[in-house]
């Protein structure tokens, strides 16, 4: 669970290693539209501290979000003044209405550790689709994928803050096992050291596209997409 200073070290981390949230915005936008234009409500479940949110309200007239960290979701009010903000976990959420369209993205689908959660994560975004509607879901790694041993590392300086991030993930089971180390250093604070250990199940692309078809969804994998993982679109049917 990250705490509220926290969450603005992932952000400030993962935006200094290049990533744009405006473009993978832009990008899923159009995924959605393909499938569906004039969609103009969704929901964004892992919405984290509300970045591609802020890009996609400016395309998708209403726009909320779900996001399992409260520290995660105060962050991202604080960005989305008016923007409904519920705190839920993907497995069992339920906001009582339906969206055009519903995104997962940040291979955050990916910390449902069987596929039995994955299958109810699945349901729950079909859930909350009206029929005709698009899901999409970033994916973890495959597990012919994922490189074992894959070490990254970056230093990320901002408004007088210096951030050092490593991780080395591995495979453990059927899932990465990633150990992250993160310095932290300020003129008023000094440097801390903080550490999180994340698993994310290695789903084969079988298993998501079978989820799907269990929850409604007629998918199809796009192999690009943000993180260079691909994408799942999945359109729910409009019978019965």
């Amino acid at each position: 669970m990250y705490e509220s200073d926290d969450a603005e070290i992932y952000d400030l981390i993962h935006q200094g290693r290049g990533k744009d949230y405006a473009v993978e915005a832009d990008e899923v936008t159009g995924r959605i539209l393909d499938a569906l234009p004039g969609a103009a409500s969704l929901l964004d479940v892992a919405c984290g501290t509300g970045n591609h949110l802020r890009y996609f309200h400016k395309t998708f007239a209403h726009v909320e979000g779900v996001d399992l960290s409260q520290d995660m979701l105060t962050t991202a009010a604080s960005r989305l003044p008016g923007v409904p903000l519920h705190l839920g976990d993907m497995r069992d959420f339920d906001l009582g209405r339906s969206f055009d369209a519903v995104t997962c993205l940040f291979s955050s689908v990916g910390h449902m550790r069987t596929t039995a959660d994955l299958d109810r994560a699945l349901a729950r975004l079909a859930r909350h689709t009206v029929p005709g509607g698009v899901v999409v879901v970033d994916p973890w790694w495959f597990p012919d994928t994922f490189l074992p041993g894959y070490v990254a590392g970056d230093v990320v300086r901002d408004d007088g803050r210096t951030v050092a991030r490593v991780s080395h993930s591995v495979v453990e089971g059927n899932a990465t096992r990633m150990s992250v180390h993160y310095l932290v250093a300020d003129a008023d604070s000094g440097v801390r050291h903080f550490t999180e250990t994340t698993h994310i199940t290695l789903f084969t692309r079988e298993e998501y596209e079978t989820a799907f078809v269990r929850a409604g969804l007629a998918p199809r994998y796009l192999g690009a997409g943000p993180g260079r993982r691909g994408l799942f679109v999945g359109v729910r049917g409009t019978g019965g």
